[in-house]
């Protein structure tokens, strides 16, 4: 028996004019002309002109984009706005183009049928398994505008943690790059020109200065090679972690461990976990299906695999308490909750508040390493760059001894 294939689909860019003889213009992604226009006369629309176009520019698309996507169809649904409607007016208002034709193509698989969470599932670059199920559960309880709210304030809270972990970690790295940047600079130009003035001195240069003298030198004749070795090395990890669940694991466990830091990416991690399992918990979606999608959510593979044991472990009908406690990478406090949560049937409830707890303790350990790593910055640079101006300078505190 012949298998047949769906035609690919194309962007279409049409003319044409409504019932009421106004001209209409849009896109409509599709497999043909033919089902472009077919769907424009559902829509009351004759068709005067049909073109196959490539997609116009636009800056892509963001969590930020889809979640504002989300409150707002929330929010119109909610005040009693019919579902297309609310497409057309996401689609005019956005900003970002790009956005403004994901939701356009949306739009037309509803107005042809096409349910709402199928609809998002033909998107999995912007729409994953966590919020095609959510919508797909709001569908069929009837309670869409719901599960959106409840979508959209889990898409804020996530975007909020993870702004603030990104925000915290940047600062002392983007520091890092640029004492790099300086030092590079006064060992390749300021110190040989420094010494070539040491030079017409005629003495013995300190020790300091005769240490920097010789790493300026290295600089000076091999920094192709510095430069290369650290751009390459750069490079091929980062291919490396994004290609190699190894190198993922072992960088996320480093993550884990690492002093001060270590604590702020594993509680983030703990909220993102919590919030996600109790948002789906709670829109009832069964635990092991929502499984499928916490571990993926929680943004480091090492809890990945750990969901992965549990969802096996829970399937064979082992308490979600237990099961996490064997998998040894929750804290006493989510287990505690996660224990009152089974025995008093409010499951979603106390993860929701242990997510709480986490946010909030990410808050305030973000506030207290903005306040510590100001004055360890300054240090460091002082050491760093001070030191180098310092070693250079202390042969002309000498000059006197010298010329006498």
């Amino acid at each position: 028996m012949a298998t047949t294939h769906a035609p690919k689909e194309a962007l279409y860019a049409w003319e044409g004019k409504d019932r009421q003889g106004k001209l209409q213009k849009g896109e409509m992604r599709a497999g043909s002309e033919n089902i472009v226009n077919a769907a424009l006369r559902r829509q009351g629309i004759l068709a005067t002109k049909i073109r196959k176009r490539k997609a116009r520019g636009g800056r892509s698309i963001k969590s930020k984009d889809l979640t504002t996507f989300t409150r707002q169809m929330a929010t119109m649904l909610r005040a009693g706005v019919p579902l297309l409607q609310s497409f057309d007016i996401v689609a005019r208002s956005h900003p970002n183009p790009s956005m403004s034709r994901l939701v356009g193509e949306i739009r037309n698989d509803v107005e042809t049928g096409t349910s709402l969470s199928a609809a998002f599932r033909k998107h999995p670059k912007y729409f994953d398994p966590l919020y095609c199920n959510l919508v797909e559960a709001g569908e069929e309880a009837g309670m869409l505008e719901l599960l959106l709210d409840r979508l959209a304030t889990y898409q804020e809270k996530t975007l909020a943690i993870r702004a603030k972990i990104k925000s915290a970690l940047t600062y002392p790295i983007a520091v890092m790059i640029v004492a790099m940047i300086v030092v590079s600079i006064i060992m390749l130009f300021v110190v040989p020109t420094f010494q070539d003035v040491f030079k017409q001195f005629g003495a013995n240069l300190p020790a300091p200065t005769l240490i920097v003298i010789a790493i300026s030198n290295f600089f000076v004749h091999y920094w192709y090679i510095l430069f290369g070795t650290l751009f390459i090395g750069g490079y091929f990890l980062f291919q490396s972690w994004k290609r190699s669940p190894k190198v993922q694991e072992f960088v996320d466990r480093t993550m884990l461990r690492l002093p001060v830091f270590g604590q702020l990416v594993l509680k983030g991690t703990l909220a993102r976990w919590t919030r996600t399992l109790a948002t789906m918990f709670g829109a009832g979606v069964p635990l092991v299906e929502a499984l499928d999608s916490v571990g993926g959510a929680s943004g480091n593979i090492v809890f990945r695999h750990a969901t992965e044991k549990i969802q096996q472990d829970v399937s064979t009908g082992t308490s979600l308490t237990l099961a996490m406690q064997s998998s040894g990478v929750f804290p006493p406090l989510v287990l505690q909750m996660a224990s009152i949560g089974e025995e008093s049937g409010s499951l979603d409830q106390m993860l929701g508040k242990a997510a709480d707890i986490y946010e909030a303790e990410v808050d305030e350990l973000v506030k207290s390493l903005s306040s510590l790593l100001e004055p360890i910055i300054i240090v460091f640079l002082g050491v760093i760059i001070g030191g180098l101006v310092v070693s250079m300078y202390l042969p002309i505190f000498n000059l006197g001894k010298v010329v006498g």
